[in-house]
């Protein structure tokens, strides 16, 4: 569909810089004041910190979600579509980053104008938004500490929300760069290996508490919330809006080194999302819940090691909101004031009008299921899909590669399955 689309409107890069070697066109030194460009610094940050970066931008509440996911699909087929998505993601990455150096833009939503102009970039602007928005309003899933009935006001969910973003989210999302979150990020996946470790540990050392369903078979198997599959697994490999900003700041940065960080990034989180999902479902079968630390819950309100394992996730989560909020804060001002140069208090008062607004839909949040479904079947599919492949056939020239050429009929052909692939699940 995209495809055809785009033969009958083709679309050629005007940009004195386009025939330039990438690091030429974006260090270059022409004067182009109409385009917004990452270069007025340097890119410091070391291929490990850029790998703990992009890994806590993927990693987040999603990995909850897989277990569920599993138990309506089956293992087989879970790792199918896992594969998938993991490949879609890398390759759709690989797009980003070819569509970058060819105009030297290192923004998401720059990309989008680029592309289509303003229409482009508001729509990627808003896919930005709702998508990180999204991660963040599941928080207090996370952050509500035990379930019991009787518990004091600081294991509850809306109140640790109000605390953590005020103490430890809005001072690091005033951060000016990326670059300085990597050891938090490396953090936030220790955390993270703590919580696949503990449900491994579970699986072994905990019977499970619904023998007769686990006599009666250890799969559900397809059934109407096997549907949710795809915008969970969606979901949880969103992280291409932060990709741009962390290739800019990467030290010595080539696509081709951007491209080994976002395959490492990628290749761990896929392991361990496989790994959480079996261990999680081979645990609870059939019964496993849409959040998967509410199922260890269920049995034991008090199990000291979930607790710690809910303290864990709510670290590992907190620190990648930082991480995730950049390229909302970057997408607003772009729609906003697309113009203006950096402004340390419009970014202050940005950072913090974001919070308090997301809190406040924080509070009312649904469930994390619908949270999922939601966001995994709209701005997910766009970000990781869609925009990639428009913005490739429509940025790359015609005469570098035609639009008969391979590259641009495979990415027709993707961008076609791709659509077709999420409107079956």
């Amino acid at each position: 569909m995209f495809f055809c689309v785009f033969h009958i409107s083709p679309h050629r890069t005007e940009n004195t810089e386009a025939n330039l070697p990438e690091s030429q066109e974006f260090l270059s030194g022409i004067d182009d004041k109409k385009t917004t460009r990452f270069t007025d610094f340097e890119g410091k940050t070391s291929f490990g910190m850029s790998v703990f970066n992009l890994g806590n931008a993927i990693m987040g509440s999603g990995i909850l979600g897989l277990a569920y996911a599993m138990a309506n699909t089956g293992v087989v087929l879970f790792l199918v579509l896992l594969t998938v998505v993991a490949v879609l993601s890398s390759y759709s990455i690989h797009l980003l980053l070819k569509s970058s150096g060819i105009v030297g833009i290192r923004a998401y939503e720059q990309l989008g104008y680029r592309a289509f102009g303003t229409p482009g970039k508001m729509a990627a602007g808003i896919a930005i938004t709702l998508q990180n928005i999204g991660g963040k309003v599941t928080l207090p899933s996370v952050l509500t500490l035990t379930h019991a009935h009787n518990f004091e006001w600081y294991l509850n969910g809306n109140y640790l929300v109000v605390i953590v973003s005020i103490a430890v989210i809005l001072p690091l999302a005033l951060m000016k760069q990326l670059g300085y979150l990597g050891y938090t990020s490396g953090f936030s996946l220790s955390c993270m290996v703590f919580f696949l470790i503990s449900v491994i540990y579970k699986k072994f050392n905990v019977p499970c508490p619904f023998v007769d369903f686990a006599l009666n078979g250890t799969a559900s198997g397809l059934n109407v919330s096997t549907a949710y599959t795809i915008p969970i697994l969606a979901f949880a490999f969103v992280c291409h809006p932060e990709v741009l900003p962390i290739y800019t700041e990467l030290r010595n940065a080539t696509k081709k080194k951007m491209q080994h960080v976002a395959n490492i990034s990628i290749t761990v989180m896929y392991v361990m999302y496989f790994l959480a999902a079996l261990f999680g479902y081979l645990t609870f079968y059939g019964e496993v819940e849409a959040e998967l630390l509410h199922t260890y819950s269920r049995i034991d309100p008090y199990d000291t090691l979930i607790l710690c394992v809910r303290v864990a996730v709510l670290i590992a989560v907190t620190l990648t909101v930082p991480i995730v909020l950049f390229p909302v804060r970057r997408a607003i001002q772009q729609m906003m004031f697309p113009n203006k140069t950096f402004y340390w208090p419009r970014h202050i008062a940005i950072a913090f009008i974001l919070l308090t607004f997301i809190n406040l839909l924080v509070i009312f949040a649904p469930n994390i299921l619908g949270i999922f479904g939601v966001i995994g079947a709209t701005s997910a599919p766009c970000l990781i899909f869609i925009f990639p492949a428009v913005f490739y056939i429509r940025i790359v020239p015609k005469e570098e590669e035609p639009l008969r050429s391979f590259p641009k009929i495979l990415v027709g052909i993707t961008s076609q399955q791709k659509i077709l692939f999420s409107k079956c699940f």
